[in-house]
């Protein structure tokens, strides 16, 4: 957390810290073997001994999956870590894959690690096997995006006490469900008990409901699936976003009009979609030059699914449960984002399985703590004001006297005292009581 860089530099920086570091580095390096070889001990005693910091509400899981690029360009040989795959940033790096599971409370739980050509929706199963057997859970709601709604993670999820809610793609519908979905009637008000029925056309001239969260829902049919539930929800909110996107890839599209050459499309999202290209005349024949235009019927098209969202779940429970358990899938894809970011799990510089395996144990590791710290605090702060206050947070060693603090008091660093019962910004702190703060921290 506090120097998320390579094994050798972190060993170095350790030489600033208070306490002074009593390894060397080629012990760092053996203990990423015994990391690895424990992995699975590790993330168990992690589960428990969290128990005894905070209430775990593990009766709704979120799970997502990510992958780490490398700074290297060759790849592993068969079957090991290090593979190339379907990068979600398009990198040419070789990459692995992560699969993380979190509680309702957004408190990391467990994780997997797989080769970067792993596809992602055959990694749920086997975590979640381990999640029943080593946390003794047996009744939960899984929560997952739509790249992990396989039809298989649902049936799996169908048996026992376990339910799914997960994200439907409404462009992959059947005909007949899309149709449903995009008619503007039959919509009725989340947490109205009235059974009200209003057309979307209405709320242009409602100011009243633009705020509103509107639902309708249908039986999911399939054979392997019987008790599915197809929910559709629509917001004007959420409409009012997905029109400031395209407007804004639209704009972006228009200034290529005249750059043919730079007119070709990369992913199934880029903005250069609604380019649509001629490359003959009227009568037919082929044309000298290609000429760009806007799609017009593309645009249209996308147009019809602003403001609407689809899961699809066999969870017996009213509509503002399953939304509130959706809302809160943000905080998984949180989780990656300060793993990537704040603390640099990425680019990974080792190559052997076992030490990469280590290297995302304590990257988990750290999640939890911080995730742990945040809920200590009240989540009143950003996650990069309060790595950075811990950074910050430094003193200067009096020989003799004792320890200056050179920090700035604030009021993050009040309640980081606060919630740890002890403060010291505000005197010259003697070497043994600083002793005592190192004991009583550690006890916590």
């Amino acid at each position: 957390i506090l120097s998320p860089s390579s094994k050798e530099a972190s060993f170095h920086y350790s030489e600033n810290l208070l306490e002074k570091r009593n390894f060397e580095l080629h012990q760092v390096y053996r203990a990423l073997e015994v990391i690895a070889k424990e992995n699975d001990l590790i993330q168990k005693k992690l589960y428990e001994n969290s128990m005894s910091i905070i209430e775990r509400k593990k009766h709704i899981l979120y799970y997502d999956c990510t992958n780490f690029y490398f700074e290297i360009e060759a790849e592993e040989e068969e079957g090991l870590l290090r593979q190339y795959g379907p990068s979600k940033e398009y990198r040419p790096n070789p990459i692995v894959e992560m699969g993380l599971f979190m509680d309702k409370q957004g408190i990391p739980l467990a994780f997997c690690i797989h080769p970067g050509n792993t596809n992602e929706q055959t990694t749920l199963k086997p975590l979640e096997r381990k999640i029943v057997k080593d946390y003794k859970a047996s009744k939960f709601v899984v929560c997952t995006d739509a790249g992990l709604s396989s039809k298989a993670n649902k049936v799996y999820n169908s048996f026992g006490e376990r339910s799914y809610v997960t994200t439907q793609s409404i462009k992959k519908l059947k005909k007949e469900y899309r149709d449903w979905a995009l008619d503007k009637s039959g919509w009725r008000m989340v947490g109205d008990k009235n059974p009200i029925f209003y057309n979307l056309d209405e709320l242009e001239h409602r100011e009243e409901l633009k705020k509103q969260l509107f639902f309708k829902e249908s039986p999911f049919y399939d054979e392997d699936l019987p008790n599915q539930r197809l929910i559709l929800t629509f917001s004007t909110k959420y409409q009012d976003y997905h029109r400031t996107i395209r407007e804004k890839q639209i704009e972006r599209a228009s200034k290529l009009l005249g750059k043919p050459s730079q007119a070709t499309k990369k992913r199934q999202t880029d903005f250069k979609r609604f380019l649509k290209e001629t490359s003959t005349t009227k009568e037919g024949e082929i044309a000298e030059k290609r000429i760009l235009t806007l799609d017009e019927e593309r645009i249209q098209e996308e147009a019809q699914y602003d403001g609407l969202y689809a899961v699809a779940t066999n969870l017996d429970e009213d509509i503002e449960t399953i939304v509130a358990i959706n809302q809160r899938r943000w905080e998984i894809e949180e989780s990656f984002r300060i793993m990537k970011q704040e603390l640099r799990a990425r680019p990974v510089y080792l190559s052997r399985s076992d030490r990469i395996q280590a290297h995302f144990t304590i990257c988990f590791l750290a999640l939890m703590i911080y995730r742990l710290l945040e809920k200590r605090l009240g989540e009143t702060v950003t996650c990069s004001e309060l790595i950075q206050t811990l950074r910050n947070y430094k003193f200067k060693h009096l020989y003799g006297a004792g320890y200056l603090p050179t920090y700035t008091r604030t009021s993050l660093t009040d309640q980081l005292h606060q919630a740890f019962g002890f403060q010291t910004d505000f005197e010259i702190i003697s070497e043994k009581n600083m002793k005592k703060f190192f004991k009583k921290t550690k006890s916590r």
